[in-house]
C-alpha cells in the first residue's frame, strides 16, 4: 500500500493539509489521537469511517515528511 493512495491534498479542505481519502479527517488529527495513547482499533471506533490502513498511510507520510526534512536540513 503506497500512502499516496489514500492521503490527499485538497486547498479548499482543512486549508490544504493532508486528509485521508478526500475526508475531512486530516494526518495530524490521526497522529495526535496516537500521540495521545488512542489504539488504532480506539481510533476506528471514534471514527468508523477510517480502516487500519488508513491510519498507516498517515504514519508512513510522516515518516516520509520527516525523512524528507532531515535531507533538505542536511543541503
Amino acid at each position: 500500500m503506497d500512502y499516496r493512495e489514500i492521503i490527499t491534498i485538497e486547498p479548499g479542505k482543512r486549508s490544504g493539509k493532508p486528509c485521508i481519502r478526500g475526508m475531512r479527517i486530516t494526518v495530524y488529527d490521526v497522529l495526535g489521537y496516537l500521540a495521545s495513547g488512542m489504539s488504532t482499533d480506539e481510533i476506528i471506533s471514534d471514527f468508523p469511517e477510517l480502516n487500519k490502513e488508513d491510519i498507516k498511510a498517515c504514519l508512513d507520510y510522516a515518516s516520509d515528511t520527516e525523512k524528507h526534512t532531515r535531507l533538505l536540513r542536511s543541503a
